[in-house]
């Protein structure tokens, strides 16, 4: 599944980011259409200030609902779920999110790994993976773990990130994925990912 991104399957799709990584959803997420079928959520290291404007700000500018994820919440499609400042965001096997304040990983909470390797757990092949721009190796165990469950695994191409660390990292992790711009990652997200099984 790695080299194909055409998957009417997927059930939900995680992205990570870090340095680069709000401009990087401003390119991606705005454009998801109000009837986009897919639960999406986020990670981006932010500061543990716990009064993040992400939230708000992604909310004003897409068609889907975007909100900062609650503890035992149902996960429901077409909506976007951040990870709050200073808590991981974990996917449980019945389909609710999580958050937890456990140790930081890769000094980063929340930490993408945490979300996708939690997400694999629960959707198997179900799930797609995005791993953005960014300055450290959070997300590339992550980002493998989606690929040993059979989803599918997108990195921003590191050329094309504002901090290539973390997409490079992913790439060296998962060789299998994907590499895609931001205008190629955003026409996929709309398409491919929500295609009609073949």
């Amino acid at each position: 599944m790695n080299h194909e991104l055409a998957s009417g399957k997927i059930k939900a799709l995680v992205i990570g980011g870090s340095a680069g990584a709000v401009g990087a959803l401003l390119a991606i997420l705005p454009p998801l259409p109000r009837d986009y079928p897919l639960a999406v959520m986020v990670v981006v290291h932010l500061p543990p200030d716990p009064n993040s404007i992400l939230a708000t700000l992604l909310h004003g500018r897409c068609q889907i609902p975007v909100k900062e994820a609650e503890d035992k919440e149902p996960i429901c499609a077409g909506t976007v779920y951040l990870a709050p400042p200073n808590y991981h965001l974990q996917v449980e096997p019945d389909f609710h999110l999580s958050l937890s304040q456990d140790e930081p990983v890769h000094f980063s909470r929340p930490s993408i790994d945490v979300l996708f390797e939690t997400a694999a757990d629960a959707y198997g092949d179900s799930l797609a993976g995005v791993v953005l721009t960014g300055a450290s190796r959070d997300g590339a165990r992550g980002l493998r773990a989606i690929g040993e469950a059979g989803g599918v695994v997108i990195v921003q191409t590191p050329a094309s990130a504002e901090a290539a660390t973390m997409p490079q990292a992913a790439l060296d992790a998962c060789p299998a994925a994907r590499t895609l711009d931001l205008p190629e990652l955003a026409a996929a997200l709309q398409t491919d990912l929500v295609s009609a099984p073949t």
